[in-house]
């Protein structure tokens, strides 16, 4: 009978990887249950505050309805990189003083943006 091979070793580094390898069996699957847990948990509250932060910057109505009237689009399907889901419009005070729409959204661990137009154009 073959032993079983060892699985091969996660990209972690060496002081979470060689204490789990000292572990029983019955500790490693309540780590494992536990890892898994926190997981979700770290999720869930990474969702809650996006959905928080999105509350506390995206634009109104009334502001969406200026942008519409101006021509400017805020449909995310019309802008190259900006993802049809999760994307928001915000604005943002590049230098004290100019204030610009921005489409924005999460990308993995960072924010991503994309620029929109003037909140006060010139005429």
């Amino acid at each position: 009978m073959e032993k079983p091979a060892k699985p091969s070793v996660p990209d972690l580094p060496a002081y979470v990887r060689e204490p789990l390898e000292n572990q029983s069996p019955n500790r490693l699957e309540a780590i494992a249950e536990y890892a898994e847990d926190l997981a979700a948990w770290k999720r869930a509250k990474r969702d809650r505050e996006l959905e928080q932060k999105r509350a506390e910057e995206e634009v109104g109505e009334g502001e969406l309805e200026d942008l519409e009237e101006r021509d400017v689009s805020t449909d995310p399907e019309d802008y190259e990189t900006v993802p049809a889901s999760g994307a928001y419009i915000t604005t943002k005070e590049t230098k004290p003083g100019y204030h610009y729409y921005y489409w924005q959204w999460r990308d993995g661990d960072s924010w991503e943006n994309e620029y929109i137009a003037p909140v006060n154009p010139k005429r």
